[in-house]
């Protein structure tokens, strides 16, 4: 009885999500499969303006992290992610991407509203066609990617990561 209100409540999320949960099994991407850059419309928010970014940005570490408004796991990230941004710099392309129904159940304010009431500080993203969640096979949030200067995936982990796992897998994939 227990499995069936979990894969209820699951599939619930899912629907009010956009789909950002997935129920079953999955298969990470595997490491060192390089993804084509992908134009993503950026929003207007702290650390953020609104335009377009090419995600990942090829000749350059990338971390991306998948993040939805209503995960209370994601709203737990962000003080890791603002420390490991802090201390990366410019030196990687650092960007946060929501895959929300932005325009149906959320507003582009309420994405910017959320960002600037967590202390969000870099880009953040709009993959409302999944099109970034698809090429990293991800299934769920947070779901956080580094890649190489080459986009080749070296590290990911979906749920909650500490500062120094995200800063780790970073400088691993530069090199250091």
């Amino acid at each position: 009885m227990r499995r069936r209100e979990v894969l209820a409540g699951a599939a619930g999320l899912a629907v009010l999500g956009g789909g950002a949960v997935a129920i079953g099994e999955w298969t990470p991407l595997e490491s060192d499969t390089a993804i084509e850059p992908i134009e993503l419309e950026t929003i207007d928010a702290p650390g953020s303006d609104a335009g377009t970014a090419m995600v990942p940005e090829r000749g350059r570490v990338t971390f991306v992290e998948l993040f939805a408004t209503w995960c209370t796991v994601c709203e737990g990230m962000m003080e890791p992610l603002a420390d490991v941004h802090a201390e990366v710099g410019g030196d990687v392309q650092f960007v946060s991407a929501t895959s929300e129904p932005v325009g149906n159940t959320v507003t582009r304010e309420d994405v910017a509203t959320w960002w600037r009431d967590h202390d969000g500080n870099w880009p953040v993203a709009l993959d409302t066609d999944l099109e970034l969640t698809e090429a990293l096979d991800a299934s769920g949030v947070p779901y956080a990617f580094v890649l190489d200067e080459t986009n080749a995936v070296t590290w990911s982990g979906r749920g909650a990561k500490s500062a120094d796992e995200i800063r780790t897998a970073i400088d691993a994939s530069r090199g250091e």
